[in-house]
């Protein structure tokens, strides 16, 4: 399954309680629009680190790589590509 797949169904499931497509978007601030708070996001980070073999470091937690889905997905692709 496509890494964007991935991490849409583990927010839907985890945090919007529902498997509807059309209740996430992909380019949203997963904080600002109330989907996740600090604690949703060190759950998603441990999610990323079992799922796709990263590491997060401490400077890597920020907005830019982990606020929204297609931030994600881009941080993922930049990790792995090392």
């Amino acid at each position: 399954m496509p890494a964007k797949m991935q991490i849409r169904q583990f927010i839907l499931n985890n945090y919007l309680f529902t498997d509807d497509e059309n209740k996430l978007s992909d380019s949203v601030s997963l904080m600002q629009s109330g989907t996740m708070d600090s604690t949703g996001i060190l759950e998603l980070i441990m999610f990323l680190e079992e799922n796709f073999g990263i590491k997060v470091t401490d400077d890597e937690m920020i907005p830019a790589n982990l606020d929204s889905v297609d931030n994600v997905v881009s941080f993922i692709g930049r990790k792995q590509a090392r």
